[in-house]
């Protein structure tokens, strides 16, 4: 299955120069790729209803900021959802973004 969709990069902000409090700022960039192993799974969770989490890998074609930035990848927008990167694999050209469960931090 083909991908086509915006990787989230996190870093990390001063909101006010000198206050010593930051926040993580997100800024969101388009890859194409593929997809590998489609399966979701819930798993019990304190919520009422069960989280949901995807055991999916997105190859992405890496430019240069992929390259250099990988360690900042939050997460990936797939299927309408962000999906939290649970881990990232470099193999040149690509980066292989592994998907765990449901993003739910800070988005441009």
């Amino acid at each position: 299955m083909r991908f086509s969709g915006v990787v989230g990069y996190g870093e990390s902000s001063e909101t006010l120069p000198g206050d010593g409090v930051h926040e993580n700022v997100i800024t969101e960039v388009p890859y194409k790729g593929d997809v590998h192993r489609e399966i979701g799974r819930p798993h019990p969770g304190e919520n009422l209803n069960n989280d949901l989490s995807v055991n999916n890998s997105i190859s992405i074609v890496a430019d240069a900021k992929a390259n250099e930035h990988f360690h900042k990848i939050v997460y990936v927008m797939w299927q309408g959802v962000r999906w939290t990167v649970s881990a990232v694999e470099v193999k040149p050209p690509r980066l292989l973004l592994s998907l765990g469960d449901v993003y739910n931090g800070p988005t441009p």
